[in-house]
């Protein structure tokens, strides 16, 4: 059995879409007969209480850097496989150093990251000059021996994986001499559909949100953001009211995350509510709060349209958007630079803009047929992404490098 020592930033699931990405691999992997075992902070090992989710930092500062090399070249894995995003490292410097001490210490595995953001964040020390500063992440980067984003992480690792087009395309311009090592595997829907009746599932969940039998239920799933659009939608949503008063808006997610917590996290899920209030809507919209992956299934799979208003757009790497389009519900986004695949037909609006959403909204409302004919694309084009695919294309890579 192939054996996989996984580091992960923040590895709790509920809170944050990396952890939760990296524990549907797992599971992926784990019927490819490939054991997996996490590497991750004290605390965070402490919540999940497994056997297989080792503490070994308390933190990702320097101090704790020696400790991470110990623990990786004390497991007995056969890949190290390094999850990384800026923020599930608390923006931390010390993981871009960490290929270099292994090999340093004669670590000689083979190591494979994923890139699940890229271009966007970097180290900018107060206490060197600019200019200096500049000058060694350009110079290092040319020659191939690190880059101005990510330090050593991507040139010492033997693979990488790329998880957007986006992220992708960043890495092939700074790193061109890398292209052999960079690998793109989609990421697959957040939540898979369980199996529920559709007449059942509309049923249930109207009895829950107490609505009448014929209301059309519009649908946000995702974390509850300040990014997200949710002041749009609100807003956008008391707007169509005014010509479907029987259509509700039902809000599919925790407040709490990795992005938003605490006292914070709630001023915010508090914020919501208010403006709820102020725009007079009573029991018309429903907030789930966090909800399990199969409860969550089947409230979707009870509602008639999704909606997704990101302020910046919405690209091939929400997981929300793939959950949605699985849940085979007709989709309302916003617009991105990076365009979505013809295929996969998603009605698309300007992000922050209420009269737009609005009127899409209302056009789907009025065209239970469109509604149809959208939501059968989108579940055909989605079809190919699943996390079975995901952990494949993971063992073809693992297989590659031993």
């Amino acid at each position: 059995m192939t054996r996989v020592a996984i580091i992960a930033g923040t590895y709790k699931p509920k809170h944050c879409g990396v952890a939760h990405y990296t524990s549907r691999l797992r599971s992926a992997l784990q019927k490819l007969d490939i054991e997996s075992v996490i590497l991750t902070t004290h605390t965070a090992a402490m919540q999940a209480n497994e056997l297989n989710i080792k503490g070994v930092v308390k933190d990702w500062r320097f101090a704790d850097l020696m400790s991470l090399v110990q623990a990786v070249n004390s497991i007995d894995a056969d890949i190290l496989h390094i999850q990384h995003a800026a923020g599930t490292y608390g923006f931390e410097r010390a993981i871009f150093l960490l290929p270099l001490l292994l090999k340093a210490t004669g670590y000689s595995q083979p190591i494979v990251t994923t890139v699940h953001e890229y271009g966007w964040w970097e180290w900018q020390p107060k206490y060197l000059p600019s200019q200096v500063v500049e000058w060694l992440k350009m110079w290092g980067q040319n020659h191939g021996w690190w880059d101005r984003e990510d330090g050593f992480l991507l040139t010492l690792s033997n693979a990488i994986i790329t998880t957007n087009f986006e992220v992708e395309a960043v890495i092939h311009k700074r790193l061109p001499q890398l292209h052999e090592r960079i690998f793109n595997i989609p990421i697959a829907a957040n939540v898979e559909y369980t199996l529920i009746d559709k007449t059942t599932a509309r049923r249930q969940l109207r009895k829950i949100c107490d609505w009448d039998s014929d209301t059309v239920v519009i649908v946000f799933f995702g974390f509850l953001h300040p990014v997200k659009g949710l002041e749009t939608l609100l807003t956008a949503f008391q707007k169509v009211l005014t010509t479907h008063s029987q259509a509700r808006l039902l809000l599919v997610g925790g407040v709490e995350s990795l992005a938003l917590r605490g006292e914070e996290a709630k001023r915010y899920w508090d914020k919501l509510h208010a403006l709820a209030r102020e725009l007079n809507l009573g029991n018309q919209v429903h907030f789930t709060g966090y909800l399990d992956a199969e409860t969550a299934s089947k409230y979707l799979a009870g509602a008639d349209v999704g909606v997704l208003p990101f302020n910046h757009g919405i690209t091939m790497k929400s997981g929300s958007l793939l959950t949605l389009l699985a849940h085979n519900l007709p989709v309302i986004a916003t617009e991105h630079s990076t365009p979505l695949p013809d295929e996969m037909r998603v009605q698309l609006v300007p992000p922050r803009n209420i009269d737009a959403l609005a009127d899409a909204l209302c056009q789907l409302l009025n065209s239970p047929e469109q509604c149809r004919r959208l939501g059968e694309t989108g579940r055909t084009f989605v079809e190919k992404f699943s996390w079975l695919s995901v952990a494949r294309s993971h063992f073809q890579i693992y297989q590659q490098l031993l």
